[in-house]
């Protein structure tokens, strides 16, 4: 197997700040959790209420997730979210429960916008190429998450690591969601979250994303959310700054990603003992910044 390019091999690893707590792939586990679109305001408030006690009760830092639109859905009929007029329900949200925000950007134009609510502008997956997309986020100062493509080799997102770092900005995730494996189904290398720890960032491992089967259900995408929980634990396993989850109080019935989205139910659980490893492999192994 190629190996990362000599130029951004073992670069020393950049701390990101966020909100009031600061990730490392040294440092404890941290989470970013929520449903995958804006349903509506209540939904995701009793989300992130719960979410909120969990991780408190854990000890554990985390970031509330949602989206305002999701432009990438397989069908014209597949639910997208309210768009950007959802910004004010986000940030109603966001201020009710007290924590940092991630949501994605779909188009340059967009990025000023989301970044006067949002903690962490995501750069979804099938646009990790874009690069005014990139340059745009990267410009407003906040955190860039940089969800590495499933056509991508994980040494192929130094290319989209140094579009933002042109911009200016090194505040920077990057996040593995699985490659595309074949016809509708993903697999996921874990040696790629080695990889991407060498251009000196956070890495994140999305497990509810990895479990998709796009294209599955014809007009949706499929998934098969009981493999999200081994392969977390297996992330956790190999040492990652932080785990990215989906989430939903009845994901059978959710708008978009329920296949693949976690009962609401199962994150405490399966938090606690992903933070138990990751408690035990970084004190075994640990990471100089």
């Amino acid at each position: 197997m190629p190996s990362a390019p000599k130029q951004h091999a073992s670069r020393k690893e950049t701390p990101i700040r966020i909100g009031d707590f600061e990730v490392s792939n040294g440092s404890p586990l941290f989470f970013i959790a929520g449903t995958c679109s804006l349903e509506s305001g209540p939904i995701l408030a009793k989300v992130g209420k719960e979410l909120k006690a969990a991780f408190k009760s854990l000890g554990a830092n985390w970031v509330l997730k949602c989206s305002y639109d999701k432009a990438n859905r397989s069908s014209i009929k597949s639910y997208r979210g309210p768009g950007l007029k959802g910004l004010s329900t986000l940030e109603k949200v966001k201020r009710e429960i007290g924590v940092p925000f991630l949501t994605d950007v779909h188009e340059a134009s967009q990025a000023e916008p989301v970044a006067r609510v949002a903690d962490i502008l995501q750069i979804p997956a099938f646009l990790c190429r874009q690069t005014d997309l990139l340059t745009a986020c990267a410009k407003t100062g906040k955190v860039v998450n940089i969800k590495k493509g499933q056509f991508l080799a994980p040494w192929d997102i130094g290319n989209a690591i140094e579009k933002v770092e042109a911009a200016g900005n090194r505040r920077i995730l990057i996040t593995e969601r699985g490659t595309s494996f074949g016809y509708g189904n993903l697999v996921v290398d874990m040696r790629s979250l080695e990889i991407m720890k060498r251009y000196g960032y956070p890495v994140v491992y999305d497990a509810t994303h990895s479990v998709q089967l796009p294209g599955a259900l014809g007009n949706a995408t499929g998934g098969e959310r009981e493999f999200a929980p081994p392969l977390a634990r297996a992330a956790a396993a190999v040492g990652v700054s932080g785990i990215f989850l989906e989430t939903h109080p009845n994901p059978d019935h959710a708008l978009s990603d329920g296949p693949n989205s976690l009962r609401l139910s199962d994150v405490a659980p399966l938090a606690r003992v992903l933070l138990e490893i990751d408690r035990l492999v970084k004190a075994a192994h640990p990471r100089r910044a």
